[in-house]
């Protein structure tokens, strides 16, 4: 079966849009953080957009390599409606989880049906990248609700996502002692993507 003539090419652009569309909500919540004095989720959400991007392109480049000029398809995208960080965290975990549960698994699975192996290899490895994605969103969901986005019980290393200086403490420091940026600013160390 030729790619372009299967269901497996609708899934794909599907997908494509899908992907698009969640890195610009992203792009949107990191503005909203930003707005909120939160740069630390800004970055979360900016950091996260460029992985669907990624994604957005492998899905992309199928179907050039399937030589699909145009694809028709009708679905279904979020819009996220509040303005609340914590409310944008839990909905990009719960669009992520359906992705990685629902979504990506079941069009792996047509497209293995179809022949398209390397295809459905990709939807089941990205489906994984979602979930670390949903996992993310939460982690940083529930230190929100929890007031503790910059508070630990326990002495942590804290780094400054503008300057990189490392404070060790239970709380970030309202503001960083080098570069004078605000607490929003910091993170985790355990927490910070370049750190582990």
């Amino acid at each position: 079966m030729e790619l372009r003539d299967s269901v497996t090419k609708e899934n794909l652009l599907r997908a494509f849009a899908g992907e698009s569309q969640a890195r610009n909500r992203y792009t949107f919540a990191a503005g909203l953080c930003r707005q909120n004095k939160l740069p630390v989720l800004e970055e979360i959400f900016l950091y996260t957009a460029g992985q669907e991007k990624e994604h957005a392109e492998v899905f992309y480049n199928h179907l050039k390599q399937g030589g699909c000029e145009n694809v028709t398809i009708t679905a279904n995208y979020p819009i996220d409606l509040p303005d609340q960080p914590v409310k944008l965290l839990e909905l990009a975990r719960g669009h992520e989880l359906e992705e990685h549960g629902d979504i990506y698994p079941a069009f792996a699975g047509k497209a293995e049906e179809e022949g398209f192996a390397e295809v459905a290899r990709h939807f089941r490895q990205i489906a994984e990248i979602e979930k670390v994605h949903a996992q993310r969103f939460e982690r940083f969901a529930k230190l929100m609700r929890e007031n503790k986005l910059f508070v630990s019980d326990v002495e942590t290393g804290w780094i400054c996502l503008n300057c990189g200086h490392v404070v060790t403490g239970k709380q970030a420091p309202a503001k960083c002692p080098v570069c004078s940026h605000e607490q929003g600013y910091f993170i985790r160390l355990e927490l910070s993507p370049y750190e582990r």
